[in-house]
């Protein structure tokens, strides 16, 4: 190798070894938090990088201002998609418990909660939840001026259902009549 080469190979070199010191740690509590172990953690931040390093060399290169949390935000994102593919949790449609003429799920307290969120909350929750629209798709549907402002809507949607919930303290056994 020609000494420029070299000098490229460690300066790449140097640049995910900062990275890597910089991101990982955050990386590996988040996905211990969401149930995964070292090994996972690994894999998530090394497509991470991977995912980072062609954004940056990419011709459409976009100023990032945090390093550490935009490789967090990448390792989120892969986290959710691995384990939405891996997931091996059941719809409790799909699964073998019977219930009794007695035990039947109280769908008219959820959805009683759901309505005091208010008409407009109804509509968006049941867009992104029920019929799972794109969030660029909810935008455009109810009008926001950008998919930031549609994902607030919808925390604050969430929100007020947890808050009637939390006040009432219902539990999961509340809703099993």
């Amino acid at each position: 190798m020609n000494k420029n080469t070299l000098s490229t190979v460690e300066m790449r070199e140097i640049f995910f070894l900062g990275l890597y010191k910089k991101g990982f740690p955050a990386v590996a509590r988040y996905v211990a938090k969401m149930g995964g172990d070292l090994n996972q953690a690994q894999d998530i931040f090394q497509d991470t990088l991977i995912i980072y390093y062609e954004k940056v060399t990419s011709e459409q290169v976009h100023a990032v201002v945090n390093e550490k949390a935009y490789l967090l935000g990448i390792a989120k994102k892969l986290w959710l998609q691995h384990y939405k593919f891996n997931s091996k949790n059941q719809p409790l449609g799909d699964c073998d418990i019977p219930f009794t003429a007695d035990e039947q799920p109280a769908s008219g307290k959820l959805m009683h909660y759901l309505e005091t969120a208010g008409k407009k909350c109804m509509q968006l929750l049941k867009a992104c939840y029920y019929d799972a629209l794109p969030l660029s798709d909810v935008v455009n549907l109810f009008g926001y001026s950008g998919t930031h402002s549609a994902t607030v809507a919808k925390y604050k949607c969430l929100e007020k259902v947890r808050e009637t919930v939390k006040q009432r303290s219902q539990t999961y056994a509340d809703f099993i009549e």
